[in-house]
C-alpha cells in the first residue's frame, strides 16, 4: 500500500526554472553520502574520496517564503569557523540570521558575494547576522582567500563534510550552491533562496523581517 507524500509547509513561491543549476538528492536519514550540485551540471562535487553515489537532480531558482506560524524551527548546528572559532547558531537567537552556503569554486556564489557583503553591514545595527557555510572546498585557506576578496566581514562555519546542510534535510534543505536561509528572531525559518541572491529582492525580504 502506498503512502501519500508529506507535504512541506505551506508557503509562497517564485521560483523559475534554472537548467544549470543542479541540485542535492533526496537525503535518506540514514545516508552516509551526500552529492551537492555545483554551479553548473558539470561542476559536481561528493561526500569524499571514492564515493560513487552521482545521483542528483536539476532544480530550480528563486525564493520560497514562509507565513509566520507556518515556519519550520531551524536545527541547532555549530561548528567551527575559518578562523577557527566555534559558532553555535542558537546563540544567535532574538537576532535574524541570513545562512548562506556558498564554495570558492562556485560561479554564482562570487556573483553573489558582493550583495552579501554589503547587506550584512547595512543590517548589522538592526539586529541582522549573516553567517557563511563553506561548503565543500578543499581547505579553509581558499575560503579565507574568498572572504578577503570580496570583503566579507561576518564569520562562515567551516563545513567541507556537509555536516551543517544535512542538519536542515528534515525541515527546509538548502538545496544547491548557493543557497540562503533566512531565519527569523525565534530561530524559525522565514524563506530559503535558491541560486545567487539579488541585493534588491534580498534587500526587500529582510526589510519585512526587520520589525
Amino acid at each position: 500500500m502506498s503512502r501519500s507524500p508529506r507535504h512541506a509547509p505551506a508557503a509562497r513561491s517564485s521560483a523559475v526554472s534554472a537548467p544549470v543549476l543542479a541540485v542535492l538528492a533526496v537525503l535518506a536519514v540514514l545516508s552516509t553520502t551526500l552529492v551537492l550540485a555545483g554551479c553548473s551540471a558539470a561542476q559536481t562535487v561528493q561526500s569524499g574520496p571514492g564515493s560513487g553515489d552521482t545521483n542528483y537532480i536539476r532544480g530550480t531558482v528563486g525564493t520560497t517564503a514562509f507565513r509566520p506560524g507556518q515556519r519550520p524551527a531551524a536545527p541547532q548546528v555549530s561548528g567551527v569557523t575559518l578562523t577557527g572559532q566555534r559558532l553555535s547558531l542558537s546563540s544567535y537567537r532574538g537576532k535574524v540570521v541570513v545562512l548562506n552556503f556558498w564554495a570558492s569554486w562556485c560561479s554564482p556564489c562570487r556573483s553573489e558575494a558582493p550583495a552579501l557583503a554589503q547587506l550584512s553591514t547595512a543590517y548589522r545595527a538592526k539586529g541582522f547576522q549573516f553567517i557563511g557555510v563553506n561548503i565543500k572546498d578543499p581547505g579553509q585557506a581558499n575560503g579565507a582567500a574568498y572572504e578577503r576578496s570580496f570583503g566579507i566581514r561576518y564569520p562562515s562555519l567551516y563545513d567541507p563534510a556537509g555536516q551543517v546542510l544535512l542538519a536542515f534535510r528534515d525541515t527546509v534543505p538548502p538545496a544547491a550552491i548557493p543557497s540562503t536561509l533566512v531565519i527569523d528572531r525565534s530561530g524559525r525559518i522565514a524563506a530559503r533562496i535558491i541560486g545567487a541572491v539579488d541585493y534588491t529582492k534580498l534587500n526587500d525580504l529582510l526589510g519585512e523581517l526587520a520589525g
